[in-house]
């Protein structure tokens, strides 16, 4: 299905939902294929290829609210499904809560081109992608040391979807979009018998801007055998410098408690806080929606909403809390769009090389391992490992460590932000360094 195709499906879907008896419809048509190469010591472990279509549905029916989806687009079986799906969502429980947005949100629209999708896609062959996975061990496999490696995996990915949303109150929006990863995984022999590994991957929504194959090997392969001879991490209170490739962790955990129904439903320790210091002034962030070829990138979000800039947190100070229509009405508060696109960092101090000699003594974080945090309450307690910073100097590796504490004592505790955002994410996480943290070795 083309783009024509799958606007007239959505369009169709939503006249024949209301012929059936919904006051309200939202219809979404997609498509979406993803190719996954996968090789492992030498040989190609798994091709895989995946293309799926089908349409999703919010249906408003009497008060009542369903989303349901199907992936048989024939006429009669679609009938068939919206007449059901209409009729068991008369069964449930009223919500006077649920409607469609306002469509005043819907607009105006950005008119900005966000380059999501790249036209070489279709011209991928499938040699390219075997030779890809290969370059990617042999580089793995050719660095100093390598007589430690036990194993190389190596995996190239892409993929390319779009999509057509109709409202039966007048949205209408369409998607196109493609990706595509590098990625590998090394493990390695210590002396002591363990058995270090690590990963590197690279991703972008254009293939000519992808980093290069042998660059990924390389890196997975550094980075594991830097983890032989690790050592049990001491009991101790020091800055904590997180490597911005596992910071967004850390956000994802500050993030979360500030969705509506967290709110709503009293999981979130961001409550009643909005316009409140929650971290240091260093906490500066903003969602950024209309960055070209973002990962998060949209025009609009998930229900519609016209998507715009807007302060997260600013100087530490909680700005906004996201906020979809449904949630916003149960809390009286305007919406804002339903969940992160792209964050935007205020201005860094250096990259990771630069705040380690401003560190002095320390811990690197490379990798949160294992365990949570509490939503509701604020409080963590991760596993970590990395490496041991003395004298403004990496030293050696140690692991066997965990972090605890509070997420609302953690963010006051920041002392940086870098200068070098994680690119292949949508968070975008800089290095970040926290003063007084609580490391205990296990």
């Amino acid at each position: 299905m083309d783009q024509s195709e799958l606007r007239g499906a959505a369009r169709a879907a939503v006249e024949l939902a209301r012929r059936k008896g919904a006051q309200e419809v939202a219809a979404g048509a997609y498509r979406a294929r993803h190719v996954e190469v996968s090789w492992r010591d030498g040989r190609l472990e798994k091709v895989s290829e995946a293309t799926s279509r089908g349409l999703g549905f919010e249906l408003y029916v009497d008060g009542r609210y369903s989303a349901v989806g199907t992936s048989d687009l024939r006429p009669e079986a679609l009938e068939r499904f919206l007449a059901e799906a209409v009729a068991l969502t008369r069964k449930l429980e009223p919500d006077p809560y649920r409607s469609l947005p306002d469509p005043a949100l819907y607009g105006p629209r950005a008119e900005v081109d966000l380059q999501l999708e790249d036209p070489f896609h279709e011209s991928l062959s499938a040699e390219r992608r075997r030779e890809i996975v290969a370059e990617v061990e042999a580089a793995a496999r050719a660095v100093k040391g390598a007589e430690a490696i036990l194993s190389v995996t190596t995996s190239f990915s892409d993929s390319h979807s779009t999509g057509y949303r109709v409202h039966s109150n007048g949205f209408e929006g369409s998607s196109r979009g493609t990706d595509f990863w590098i990625a590998a995984e090394v493990s390695a022999k210590d002396p002591d018998g363990r058995r270090p590994e690590d990963w590197s991957a690279v991703g972008n929504r254009f293939f000519e801007n992808l980093s290069k194959p042998a660059g990924v090997g390389r890196t997975a392969a550094e980075r594991a055998l830097s983890r032989l001879g690790a050592r049990k991490g001491e009991s101790a209170v020091l800055p904590m410098l997180v490597e911005n490739r596992c910071a967004g962790r850390l956000v994802g955990f500050l993030l979360g408690p500030l969705a509506g129904g967290a709110l709503q439903q009293r999981r979130s320790f961001m409550e009643g806080k909005l316009g409140e210091v929650i971290g240091s002034p260093a906490l500066d962030l903003r969602d950024e929606p209309l960055v070209p070829r973002g990962f998060g990138s949209r025009l609009y979000d998930r229900e519609g909403l016209a998507a715009r800039p807007f302060p997260v947190f600013e100087q530490g100070r909680l700005a906004n809390y996201y906020i979809d229509t449904y949630y916003g009405k149960k809390l009286r508060m305007a919406p804002t769009t339903r969940g992160p696109s792209n964050l935007a960092w205020g201005p860094g101090v250096g990259d990771q090389a630069e705040l380690v000699k401003a560190v002095g003594e320390g811990i690197l974080v490379t990798g949160f391992l294992g365990g949570n945090s509490n939503g509701t309450t604020g409080d963590f307690s991760l596993g970590a490992q990395g490496f041991r910073i003395r004298g403004g100097q990496l030293c050696e590796p140690v692991g066997e460590m965990n972090v605890s504490g509070n997420h609302l004592e953690l963010w006051q505790r920041l002392a940086a932000v870098g200068s070098d955002p994680y690119p292949y994410s949508a968070m975008r996480t800089p290095s970040l360094l926290f003063e007084g943290v609580q490391f205990a070795g296990l």
